[in-house]
């Protein structure tokens, strides 16, 4: 499902953990947007309003895109210029009311979470707060207590609640006089793995953390993510460190790669770049020229 559950940004999250992460994460973007509604003149009783208007018009299984689900908007006077639009759709999902359905053609279209996804068990805030904690260090893990804090938008103190709730099911290692946290069942990293990777930019690999030091030489950030602009470069990544960055160029019928090292590449690292980039080929059902 994709929807806003956390950082008042777009994710793709599994229909079974759709409610609860909105339950949990969504109030404190809520009110963190409130200078932002008292911008836009967007006080409760309009988001209120905006919320009827909505369920009205997708009702019966209905899925509308961004321009039919504003129409309805301003004919109850609810005006959308600006971002007041974009603000009440994003406010409707964070309240678990709509989620984004099917495409339609290139468009997204909207529709009421509670007609598409079926009813889900719901979490007490601890329980979610241990899943919640679980499931990061399970799949970002080595990684601190602060770097949860960043991803997932919460406090300090209620990351460590999740991390007391998940007990067993995560152990600590330090290192450097840091403490990280990992899961206590993680998969032995020395067997069948690739070494090269090509990554897309927003990649978790490099974003699911505070301190990227560990994978990315502080001086190739740059390189990466140019003025700390937030846009981050699709990267190279060799044995576990990025060691560059690469672009894709659909041409008729093929999909052109190209690299750009940070430093000099072996042979066998060139072979293997070689060998990634026929992978994406692969699943992109196209050949590839590089």
């Amino acid at each position: 499902v994709r929807t806003w559950p956390m950082r008042g940004t777009l994710h793709f999250v599994a229909a079974n953990d759709v409610r609860w992460m909105l339950g949990l994460l969504t109030p404190r973007v809520i009110a963190g947007s409130a200078s932002r509604y008292r911008q836009l003149d967007l006080d409760d009783t309009i988001v209120a309003r905006s919320k009827e208007v909505f369920a009205k018009a997708l009702q019966g299984g209905k899925q509308l895109t961004r321009d039919e689900m504003l129409q309805p908007l301003e004919q109850a006077n609810i005006a959308t210029v600006g971002q007041r639009g974009y603000h009440l759709l994003r406010r409707s999902a964070q309240d678990g009311l709509i989620c984004f359905g099917p495409r339609r053609g290139k468009q997204q279209t909207f529709t009421l979470l509670d007609e598409w996804i079926p009813q889900t068990k719901p979490l007490a805030r601890d329980e979610a707060l241990a899943e919640l904690a679980r499931r990061y260090f399970t799949s970002h893990g080595p990684a601190t207590l602060q770097d949860l804090v960043r991803w997932a938008g919460i406090t300090t103190a209620e990351a460590k609640i999740g991390l007391e709730a998940a007990g067993k099911q995560v152990i600590q290692e330090t290192i450097a006089d840091r403490v990280y946290w990992m899961s206590s069942d993680g998969p032995d990293l020395s067997i069948g793995m690739e070494s090269t990777y090509l990554l897309p930019g927003f990649d978790e690999y490099l974003l699911g953390y505070g301190d990227r030091s560990a994978v990315l030489d502080p001086a190739d950030a740059e390189r990466i993510c140019p003025g700390g602009n937030g846009m981050f470069s699709p990267t190279i990544v060799i044995d576990g460190q990025v060691a560059g960055a690469w672009k894709r160029t659909f041409k008729k019928g093929a999909v052109a790669v190209e690299w750009t090292p940070f430093r000099a590449l072996t042979s066998l690292e060139n072979h293997a770049l070689s060998a990634a980039a026929e992978r994406y080929g692969a699943f992109l059902g196209m050949p590839v020229a590089q």
